[in-house]
């Protein structure tokens, strides 16, 4: 990866840089620091700005290339995270492909074209020079306290945050003070040109299975499984159990088999499930939809948040 770097760097590997802004999202380490949500608070951001596009790689999808998200879309198409985004905001265009060259190629031959993309975790992806490199960290998981794999969970040395214009620190506690802000901040050692911040995850205040919905409060009482397939479920399983509660842990973007399907409902019973935004949608039509409920999160500022909007906007508006 060192040497990746060092070739790109000198201009032995080439990066092919496109004529519109492109900000792409991504981290350090191997997942599990909020790219989906920061991506979504990204398209909130730009959506009635500007046309805007998504794309992603389309983790453990079941197709292949290019593809462009349209009304047979589906998350074995796409992957879980491009559904997502596609499901919540289908007037965007969202498409997947590995090649993000190729990918933002065919994206502009759209017509019309998108103004802006944004890239979902490509901080790697070199092959493509980015305008606006976003990196992710999550809090009390830093990638300066993190080794390279396998010691540690970083698929990149920690030099390669030199190359972001904005670093955030993710999944934060909602009262985090000012003075552990700044050991965070100096534990990270920005460049003079880099900003930090801090943002949590908000939880809703509903749970919604596409028909109905529940309160939150009410459903933190009742009987329930609780089903999760991302990185590091314990957030989310914190949030709604209680001691009565079954949880089921699974791989992160876990294919669910018909096992899986029938160990479910075997928990289940006359309990309702509640699972995460991202197992949705590979959950869905497999379970009954009067039981199958999710919680969406959304990414939230502690502060500054203002900031970093206006930081976006002025690439976007100055890009050359």
């Amino acid at each position: 990866m060192a040497m990746r770097n060092l070739f790109y760097n000198k201009g032995i590997f080439k990066s092919t840089e496109f004529t519109l802004p492109i900000i792409a999202i991504g981290n350090l380490s191997t997942g599990g620091t909020g790219k989906s949500p920061q991506t979504e608070y990204l398209i909130r951001l730009l959506k009635d700005k500007f046309r805007i596009a998504t794309l992603s790689r389309g983790y453990k999808r079941k197709s292949t290339g290019y593809v462009l998200a349209d009304a047979n879309a589906n998350a074995s198409l796409l992957g879980d995270e491009p559904y997502q985004f596609y499901s919540k905001f289908p007037d965007i265009n969202v498409a997947v492909d590995a090649d993000r060259t190729n990918g933002i190629t065919e994206l502009l031959s759209l017509e019309p074209k998108p103004e802006v993309i944004i890239l979902d975790d490509a901080y790697q992806h070199r092959k493509v020079k980015a305008g606006f490199y976003v990196l992710l960290t999550a809090y009390g998981d830093i990638y300066s306290d993190d080794y390279l794999l396998p010691a540690g969970n970083l698929r990149e040395g920690r030099s390669g945050a030199k190359r972001a214009d904005v670093i955030i620190v993710t999944k934060c506690p909602s009262h985090l003070s000012g003075a552990k802000k700044q050991g965070i901040i100096k534990k990270l050692r920005p460049l003079p040109n880099q900003k930090v911040y801090f943002t949590a995850i908000a939880y809703d205040t509903v749970v919604y299975n596409g028909v109905s919905h529940l309160n939150t409060i009410e459903v933190k009482a009742m009987k329930k499984v609780l089903v999760a397939g991302i990185a590091k479920p314990q957030p989310f399983f914190n949030h709604l159990k209680n001691e009565n509660d079954i949880c089921l842990i699974y791989p992160d973007h876990h294919d669910f088999s018909d096992k899986d399907i029938k160990d479910i409902l075997a928990a289940a019973k006359d309990k309702i499930i509640v699972t995460t935004e991202k197992d949705y949608v590979r959950l869905k039509g497999k379970l009954p939809s009067d039981k199958l409920f999710y919680l969406p999160i959304k990414t939230s500022f502690l502060d500054r948040g203002d900031e970093f909007d206006k930081a976006v906007l002025d690439f976007i508006a100055d890009y050359k």
